[in-house]
């Protein structure tokens, strides 16, 4: 019998869960999966919220950009559910879900190019 004394090499956490880009691109992703399995937006902006300020300055532009686009997302469907007596939500539903997209494409575009967002705050686009 062989006496080996290997320890395991410790665990490393998996990238995408870690503050920076990656996780940043995983919050983005579970966005956009939020239309085909509607829980996870809020698994993106919790993870978001968990990782905020924990990053370089750059990326913290994208956490507030994302915590941002759910919340203001949030408020524009609520908005849209009112006025679906009115018959005008259901247009507005649309338009939320183009902005919604749009807002999720143009944070990965940037952080692709490794950019900052420029106007984090911003309510539009």
């Amino acid at each position: 019998m062989s006496d080996q004394n290997t320890t395991p090499a410790p665990r490393q956490t998996d990238r995408w869960l870690e503050p920076g880009p990656s996780n940043m691109m995983a919050v983005y992703i579970l966005y956009l999966a939020g239309f085909v399995i509607g829980v996870t937006p809020l698994i993106g902006v919790v993870m978001a919220y968990i990782n905020r300020g924990k990053s370089e300055a750059w990326v913290e532009t994208h956490y507030t950009w994302a915590i941002r686009t759910f919340w203001i997302g949030l408020l524009y469907s609520l908005i849209a559910v009112v006025l679906t007596i009115l018959l005008i939500g259901f247009i507005l539903f649309i338009a939320v879900a183009v902005w919604f997209i749009v807002r999720v494409v143009l944070g990965m575009q940037a952080l692709n190019r490794n950019e900052p967002i420029r106007k984090p705050e911003s309510w539009i686009i």
